[in-house]
């Protein structure tokens, strides 16, 4: 086997840094942080009311039928009625928005 090298010492007058000059703060550091940070008002969001129904979906996910959501039966029931081959339709929830109609006396 060969003989493993030593690490020469280093020389200590290379290892010394010169020591850093403490800067003097700005005048811009200095107006950043007297001046405190403005805030805003916070902007309420909008309330939006869903309705759930039941939707009959086809194999490409695409909504063949919607019923109200007291309607399951007639629901499940559509969905057998479409299921006929190897073309399965299943039920599912669907939530929609409500819009409200606001009225201008």
């Amino acid at each position: 086997m060969a003989a493993k090298k030593k690490p020469k010492p280093l020389d200590e007058s290379a290892i010394k840094k010169k020591p850093r000059k403490k800067k003097e703060p700005t005048e811009k550091k200095e107006a950043a942080v007297a001046k405190p940070k403005k805030t805003r008002a916070k902007k309420e969001a909008e309330v939006v009311r869903l309705r759930i129904f039941w939707g009959v979906f086809n194999h490409q996910l695409k909504r063949v039928a919607l019923f109200d959501f007291n309607q399951r039966k007639a629901a499940e029931k559509r969905a057998e009625e479409l299921s006929t081959g190897d073309k399965p339709h299943f039920v599912q929830k669907v939530k929609e928005k409500v819009e409200e109609v606001v009225e201008k006396a």
